[in-house]
């Protein structure tokens, strides 16, 4: 009965949600399912659903205010699921909105302080401050009472996180002495009190800040939780092996669980009673091994004792050859000290070589984008200008050479980002057909080129919504759908993927892909996925390519959890495979030919853009492309001048390149967003093995558009922040 209840007020509330007066229902309707969930129910995945279900609705309805309520809410289930990276993503969505709106509250203050303590536990101890500073800032203008107290606490934090931990106890132990019993910053401090006693293995004082902590917890509501104070005494008691203690607050622990939950307390006490018996047995194991061991040393005793006498004989014998064993020793000894140097030295070596590698090809790779811009660049212009039928093909040959070059410097960078470990695996809804779809017709021209016969077998039963990292897998695919094409020329591809094994929220897809091509020698096949590694000279003068396509296919599908397997012949063809687990996913997604495309950028026309840029070359490019749109276009080359421009005239949008001479271009936003908080500033970078996007966001800019970039993906970029 109460699941038909809830079934019927689900779809009442859907529909009512449909109608224009009430849009904001269903934003509010998910939200609370999402509080619902990881309160009550304690699910995180589901919490995570509702509440990103919350934000496509905001967006659809155009509801700003609670988008960033959304954002805000999904950025504090990160945090307490420990996903600090989207946590701090979705909370510089929020600070950022805000900022710009002029808001100024607690929670705007807490969302900076949230970001602070996320980006002190990165070590990234610049923008901590930056994010601090804004935090203090807020609660200054509201006249809050937790300014001071709060910078105490940073400074606690800090120098905790920098190992100072005598200078931190002093911080934390004044906040405890002086604030007031109900407040939360005496109770965090008592906390962290006990949380570096304990990392110093002084239990007797992490017990007692605990405790501290535990009793003015229950008259306090904000702040640091029950449940991880109690977590934190449990711990500490099993380091005493006080088993009674421990009890005592694992009951208390499971009793708060249970109350919430509306359950019985019989289960507790069943958990509590077996947690006695374990650690009755614990006591019983304990002792029955010191017995065991007495028993032993007895034996050992009697044994020594005999054999003493034999020992005192033969030590005699022993030790004229022990002096000599100790001069070959020593000898012995010094030529292993000098082969460990060497070793050491040539490790030294062998690693600086590979940094210097690392940097040699991310640098390179990095430069090439200007010039690479450039050409890309003024190839485009040209080719909108309908140049004539002799020089369309020079320029589609250009075009053609500057997006192989592109694709060679992506992988050059690729490869390195691979091998450098910080690649992220993002897990979010994706629908594998249309995905499979969209790459197979992005073959459409190379497939007519080569005269291939090229087939699809998709067996997903019914799994074609599923959670895992699309981009990822495209990769994986189009570069082996792309050398399969390239090395096959009028004969047959297939790529076949069909479901081998499913698990709960789990399933298995086995992915083929299958050509009757030139094959690979059998003296070849060990090394095909090195990088820069071809079958041989003749393969890569007749075909092309950069040999990095299946190095990056391996190290990716090894990021994934699974491994390639390959099997060749000459001239009879080559076949892959892999597998990959996906979680399911019950979520709606809308698909590609079902979104809106927006083709006419009307909304350009006559708004004012400022260009800060210091390549002439890059300067002629971008401002021809807003012009081509019918925007007015000043251009400004050092940062300096352009906070200087912004101050003295209004543009509707400002395209900044990051690295200028003088001010660079973050630098420069940080400068023009202490007085201007709404003009959309838009990052014009090659962004490189040292940058990210979420660095340059936090200075106040509102997207990136990388270098040399693609010309409709730029016009729809300024176009969505041109109002």
């Amino acid at each position: 009965m109460k699941k038909l209840l809830f079934l019927l007020t689900f779809f009442s509330l859907f529909t009512f949600s449909q109608t224009k007066e009430n849009k904001t229902d269903s934003i509010t309707y998910f939200l609370e399912l999402a509080n619902y969930s990881f309160e009550e129910k304690y699910n995180s995945k589901d919490a995570i659903k509702y509440a990103q279900k919350a934000i496509e609705y905001s967006k659809a309805y155009k509801n700003q205010e609670k988008l960033y309520d959304c954002y805000y809410f999904l950025g504090s289930l990160y945090l307490e699921t420990n996903n600090f990276n989207e946590a701090i993503v979705n909370f510089i969505k929020c600070s950022n909105y805000y900022e710009i709106n002029q808001v100024r509250t607690s929670k705007v203050a807490k969302i900076n302080y949230a970001l602070g303590t996320l980006y002190l536990e990165k070590r990234n101890f610049k923008i901590a401050k930056l994010y601090f500073n804004k935090s203090y800032s807020i609660y200054n203008a509201i006249n809050s009472n937790n300014t001071l107290v709060l910078i105490e606490l940073q400074k606690g934090l800090t120098l905790k996180a920098n190992n100072n931990l005598e200078e931190a106890i002093l911080v934390f132990d004044n906040i405890a002495n002086t604030s007031r019993d109900i407040e939360p910053s005496k109770i965090e401090a008592l906390y962290q009190l006990s949380k570096i006693y304990y990392s110093q293995e002084e239990y007797e004082k992490a017990l007692d800040f605990s405790k501290k902590a535990l009793k003015l917890v229950e008259n306090n509501t904000v702040g640091i939780s029950k449940k991880k104070i109690l977590n934190n005494l449990i711990l500490i008691s099993e380091k005493q092996e006080d088993y009674k203690l421990s009890n005592f607050y694992l009951k208390e622990f499971l009793t708060l669980n249970e109350i919430k939950n509306n359950s019985s307390l019989a289960n507790t006490d069943l958990l509590i009673n077996k947690k006695e018996h374990d650690n009755q047995l614990e006591i019983v194991e304990k002792l029955e091994k010191e017995k065991n061991d007495q028993l032993k040393s007895i034996r050992f005793n009697k044994l020594i004792s005999i054999m003493s006498i034999v020992l005192i004989a033969i030590l005699s014998l022993l030790s004229f050859s022990l002096y000599k064993n100790n001069k070959i020793r020593t000898v012995t000894n010094k030529l292993l000290q000098e082969k460990n140097e060497e070793l050491t030295e040539q490790k030294e070596k062998a690693e600086l070589a590979s940094n210097a590698r690392s940097e040699f090809l991310s640098t390179v790779s990095h430069e090439l984008r200007t010039p690479l811009n450039a050409i890309n660049g003024i190839t485009h212009l040209l080719l909108q200008e309908n140049p004539k039928s002799t020089q369309l093909n020079y320029l589609k040959s250009l075009e053609f050479s500057g997006n192989y070059l592109l694709s060679f410097i992506n992988d050059i960078l690729e490869i390195n980002r691979l091998e450098s470990n910080t690649i992220h695996i993002e897990r979010i809804n994706f629908n594998l057909e249309e995905l499979i779809q969209n790459i197979r017709e992005s073959f459409n021209g190379f497939i007519e080129q080569n005269n291939i016969d090229f087939r699809l077998e998709l067996d997903l039963e019914n799994h074609k919504n599923l959670l895992g990292d699309p981009t990822k897998l495209s990769q994986i695919l189009i570069n082996l759908i792309n050398n399969s094409i390239k090395f096959t020329k009028n004969g047959k591809v297939t790529l076949s993927v069909k479901t081998i094994k499913e698990e709960n929220d789990t399933v298995t897809l086995n992915f083929i892909i299958q050509d009757n091509g030139i094959g690979i020698p059998e003296d070849k096949i060990a090394n095909i996925f090195d990088s820069f590694s071809q079958g041989s000279v003749e393969i890569n003068r007749t075909y092309g390519g950069t040999g990095l396509g299946l190095s990056i296919v391996k190290k990716i599908i090894e990021l994934l959890g699974s491994e390639i397997h390959l099997e060749s012949k000459v001239n009879e063809g080559t076949k892959l495979y892999f597998d990959l687990n996906f979680g399911k996913s019950n979520a709606e997604i809308i698909l590609n030919h079902e979104k809106k495309k927006v083709t006419s950028y009307d909304n350009l026309k006559n708004k004012t853009v400022l260009l800060v840029e210091d390549n002439k070359i890059n300067q002629m490019i971008t401002k021809k492309m807003v012009e081509n749109k019918g925007m007015v276009c000043t251009i400004i080359d050092n940062g300096e001048e352009a906070i200087v421009e912004m101050q003295n005239n209004t543009f509707d949008l400002v395209l900044m390149d990051v690295h200028l001479t003088g001010i660079n271009g973050t630098e420069a936003t940080a400068e023009i967003r202490k007085f201007d908080k709404t003009t959309p500033i838009i990052a014009l970078t090659a962004i490189s093995l040292n940058e990210n996007k979420e660095m340059l966001l936090s200075f106040g800019m509102n997207e990136v558009i990388t270098k040399p970039f693609n010309p409709e993906y730029f016009y729809s970029v300024i176009s969505d922040y041109v109002v």
